[in-house]
Parts: C-alpha cells; structure tokens; sequence
C-alpha cells in the first residue's frame, strides 16, 4: 500500500502521522513516481513548524526533494516507465508515491545514485544559483558560508575550491570543522570556541569577505555584516536559529552593503534553468570534484526522529529518508 508522513496542524514532530493512499494517476503531462529516496532540509522543519505558510488546512505532506522511478506517464509526456528521475518542489516528497508534472523532473544518469540524486536537488541547486547568480563569485575572492558541515555547506566548499575561490567556514565543534576543512574549505572556524567576527578579520589581514553566505539568520546575521569588505553583499538564504529581528536597512550602511534573500524555486520556473543548473550539477559529481556524504539514513516512518537529529545539530552532510 501506497503511504505518506503528513502533519496534522503545524507544530511539533509529534504532529507527524501516517496516511495510507492509492498510488496516483497522471494525468496530462504528468508522470506517476514510486519514491527511492526522499532529501531531508531544513525548509521542511519550516514548513511543519508554521514558520512558512501552510499551503492546505491539514494534513500537509512536506519534502522538498526526491529521486524515484517512473510508474506511470501522461498523455503528452516524453518520458518512459521506468527512467529513473529526481526532482526539488515545495512540499510532496514524504510519500511512498506521488505525481509529478514532467517538466520538474530532471533524467539521473547512470553515474549518480538513487541516493545522491535525493540528497543533492534541492542542497545542490541551492549552491549553484547562491555562487552562480546571488553573489557570482570569482576566482581570487574570499568568501564566508556558515553552516559549512551541513548538506548545503559541504557541497559549497567543493564547488567554491574548484572555481578558486578562497572559502572560510563556520561549524560546530572539532568534528565538523575537520569535515568542513576536508571538503574544500580554505579554514573553518569553531563558532562554539571562537568568535567567527574576530576570526575572519584575522584571517583576512582585517580586510573582510566579499560576501556572506548565511543560512543561520538570528545568530549570525548581525555579525555577518561586519565581516564584509565595503560593497559586499550579504546571501540570506536561511534561518536555521530564528528570524534576525534585530536587522534594520540602516545597517547597510556601514560599507554600502548589499543584502539578498534568495529562494530556490524562484530559481526552478525560469525557462531552462533547471535543466543546465543540474546537469551541471551532475556533472560535477561525476567527475568527482563534488563528493556527497550521505551519513544519515532514516526509514521515512521515522520521519519524526530524523527532524529531531536535524533540528539538535546532530547531523552532518545529507540526510536521506528511504519509503
């Protein structure tokens, strides 16, 4: 039988239930999907809490991502039963199967796992469209990106070191920071001994960072200002610890700063950008010049204790849940 783990009302993990359904059938230029791997993102912790808006009344299947196999096509649909696929949309994903408009998919190759393919289509896209459009970097700069041990993080160090970027990390504790610093990462910085502002000063001669990666938000952002080069940009693409209430405009200008906040599936209805966004991608992990560490793996019936490990900072790289 057909399941899904949705949550009752927004709130806590305990609010996650199973449902039992039919396996769906496309319809016009769709595809049916049985799930092999479902990613596990924060973006999901943000919907089930309420801190994103709830898109139904009750009842909310999250997941952002997922690699599966083709079941069932549409008419009108160029696809065949049993192309293995993978795809990043809000919401869905925490299903044993469900329907997917064609044109969201992207083809795996050979080359790249079910479980990689999960891992890396929404943390992998995040990284393209933050190096390649919200702060475009180029070889020679300097850059900070917090979180550096997390799924996203470890796949901007590599990407960041390949296109001679010098990147400097933060993360929680030895442990990560060694994993940071194996990934690509020019120096890492333990934000639990030490003070990331003062660290970066120091490791830039004093001289800051052309831009900020930070997807931590009210405890970093403040301080991320600072640690930028007059005319840099600050890359909010999160808020892992909480909105950054104590931001105000005015604070831009203590260099002429610059301030985005990004989202991914702005990014994904651009005609053509996904497609070349993960082919590059993929082809980036085939030639081995991204390497994806998948070091948790939770039965999607244990959703619940996999948003738990999230949530406590107890995972590092991927995560991925397996129906």
């Amino acid at each position: 039988m057909a399941y899904a783990m949705a949550i009752k009302a927004p709130g806590g993990r305990d609010q996650f239930h199973r449902i039992e359904i039919d396996i769906p059938q496309p319809g016009p230029g769709e595809v049916t999907l049985r799930h092999t791997a479902i990613g596990l993102n924060f973006i999901d912790v943000y919907f089930r809490t309420g801190a994103y808006p709830w898109p139904v009344e009750r009842d909310l299947v999250t997941g952002g991502e997922a690699a599966g196999v083709i079941e069932a096509v549409g008419e009108g649909v160029g696809l065949r039963v049993g192309q293995r696929v993978a795809y990043t949309m809000p919401n869905g994903a925490y299903a044993s199967h469900r329907v997917v408009k064609a044109d969201q998919l992207v083809m795996v190759p050979d080359a790249i796992s079910h479980e990689v393919a999960a891992a890396v289509m929404l943390k992998g896209l995040t990284v393209h469209y933050l190096i390649h459009h919200s702060y475009p970097v180029s070889s020679g700069e300097t850059v900070l990106f917090h979180a550096a041990a997390g799924g996203v993080g470890l796949i901007a160090g590599q990407w960041l070191a390949a296109k001679g970027v010098r990147a400097i990390g933060t993360a929680g504790g030895p442990e990560k920071c060694a994993l940071a610093k194996a990934h690509g990462y020019d120096a890492v910085i333990d934000y639990r001994a030490q003070d990331f502002l003062a660290e970066v000063k120091a490791l830039t001669d004093d001289a800051g960072v052309e831009a900020v990666y930070d997807s931590v938000g009210a405890d970093t952002l403040m301080k991320s200002l600072d640690c930028l080069k007059r005319f840099g940009t600050l890359v909010a693409f999160g808020q892992s610890s909480g909105p950054p209430s104590e931001f105000k405009i005015g604070d831009l200008a203590r260099g002429s700063l610059r301030l985005t906040r990004p989202t991914l599936f702005h990014h994904t209805v651009r005609p053509g950008w996904l497609q070349q966004a993960s082919g590059e991608l993929f082809e980036m992990i085939a030639s081995g010049k991204i390497k994806i560490e998948i070091a948790q793996r939770f039965d999607l019936s244990d959703v619940a204790q996999a948003h738990e490990a999230l949530e406590g900072r107890k995972t590092v790289g991927s995560t991925v849940l397996i129906p």
